[in-house]
């Protein structure tokens, strides 16, 4: 009888399954990222120490209310990394190694109208809409949050993507 014989197949099956495995967690990696809260600018709805899942996604897919993470003030995405994407830092991370990410609820996209009203730096803004590649973001917590309402736009470039929970919450 002349064939395979039954180990060389039951390697080959586990070395198959390995590699599905992973390529699998690559993919979730790339695509899903869990961050910490630090800070109280999204109190009551998220508290310092809490874990987020969130989910890498482009800024067209971005609606008002949904809450993002995104580069903080003065950081910039680095450029050249797998993805294009920086690992994602907490808040507040002394080290300096990356960038801070802050977590704040849209407001307005692209298209949308100007929230002059809400947004002071935003009452002398050229046009009537939000110009594509911008976004409006608020903090839930206005008595401690630097958004929108201090620095006017934030840019699309920052976003890392949306929060889709709570880690632990079903």
């Amino acid at each position: 009888m002349t064939g395979v014989p039954a180990g060389a197949l039951a390697g080959a099956l586990a070395g198959a399954v390995v590699l599905a495995v992973m390529l699998t967690v690559a993919w979730l990696r790339r695509r899903y990222v869990v961050v910490t809260v630090q800070g109280e600018s999204m109190l009551p709805t998220y508290r310092p120490g809490e874990r987020l899942v969130v989910r890498r996604t482009s800024a067209r897919s971005l609606r008002r209310g949904q809450v993002v993470v995104l580069t903080g003030l003065g950081h910039r995405p680095a450029r050249g990394r797998v993805g294009g994407v920086p690992a994602p830092r907490p808040a507040g991370d002394e080290q300096g190694m990356g960038p801070r990410w802050i977590i704040k609820r849209v407001s307005a996209v692209p298209g949308d109208p100007i929230p002059r009203d809400t947004v002071p730096p935003l009452r002398t803004a050229p046009g009537t809409h939000v110009p594509a590649g911008h976004l409006v973001v608020l903090g839930d917590n206005p008595d401690r949050s630097h958004d929108s309402r201090h620095s006017g736009y934030m840019t699309t470039d920052r976003l890392l993507g949306v929060v889709l929970r709570k880690v632990g919450q079903p």
